[in-house]
């Protein structure tokens, strides 16, 4: 069975840009409810999907954090070769840590990082994940079950590189936090098991920005957008967007 697999989007709904940005092993799919959400209330949205995910997990380990980082980098500028001057970024998980990179290097009009760590988790829970989301991609295409268990035992004999690189990028963003300005709405699930929620207390706590808020969702785990207080989340991004200063 071919699975159809989520792509990048552009939803068109009005001056105000939104960057929307997927976590590891993520796709665009985690954060299209937001951006319809915000397209109703006039915002344009656009989510790009990093090179080697949304496709089979053995791409996965043959891209990393900088082929991710210049696929966010594109987005932006597709934004802003759209005409958009001022642009907003919420990301999920390694989305949000994008969100933050973005926020020291390049005019961001505000953040939200959402359940964004800034611990290093230890390679083996990080590759744990990864076997985890190749073997449910794998079952989603209809493979038997030992169809599965072969290919699973062929894929982790590959090496992944992409989780050191990945380390070495979480801990470089956390040691420029206290660099950003933009206003910031940092968000974190309590029920995370995916990163140490503590992240979120030393986002709030760096950021250098006036206008700052936090807020722990006391019912959500790690991929927020879906989880049950999405729409209260929708409704709590929208809000911050509105308290920016937009020139349009």
């Amino acid at each position: 069975m071919k699975i159809k697999m989520p792509q990048p989007f552009t939803f068109e709904g009005g001056k105000r840009a939104v960057l929307l940005l997927h976590g590891f092993t993520g796709n665009s799919a985690d954060v299209r409810m937001l951006g319809r959400f915000l397209e109703s209330k006039g915002y344009t949205c656009h989510a790009p999907q990093y090179k080697g995910h949304g496709v089979p997990p053995e791409e996965l380990v043959h891209s990393g954090p900088n082929n991710w980082w210049k696929d966010v980098m594109m987005a932006y500028d597709f934004l802003k070769s759209k005409g958009h001057k001022e642009i907003a970024v919420a990301g999920l998980s390694l989305g949000g840590v994008f969100s933050l990179k973005l926020g020291y290097t390049v005019p961001i009009k505000g953040i939200v990082p959402m359940c964004a760590p800034m611990y290093i988790k230890s390679e083996e829970v990080m590759y744990e994940g990864v076997l985890e989301y190749a073997r449910e991609y794998k079952r989603r295409e209809g493979k038997s079950p030992e169809q599965v268990e072969q290919e699973m035992e062929q894929f982790s004999k590959t090496p992944m590189n992409t989780l050191k690189a990945l380390q070495e990028l979480i801990a470089d963003v956390r040691n420029h936090v206290d660099e950003i300005y933009a206003p910031t709405f940092v968000v974190q699930a309590r029920h995370d098991a995916m990163i140490n929620t503590d992240s979120a207390n030393i986002i709030y706590n760096e950021v250098q920005s006036d206008l700052k808020e936090i807020k722990w969702f006391e019912e959500s785990g790690h991929v927020i957008t879906l989880d049950k207080e999405r729409e209260q989340l929708h409704e709590d991004v929208y809000q911050f967007l509105e308290k920016l200063d937009w020139e349009e």
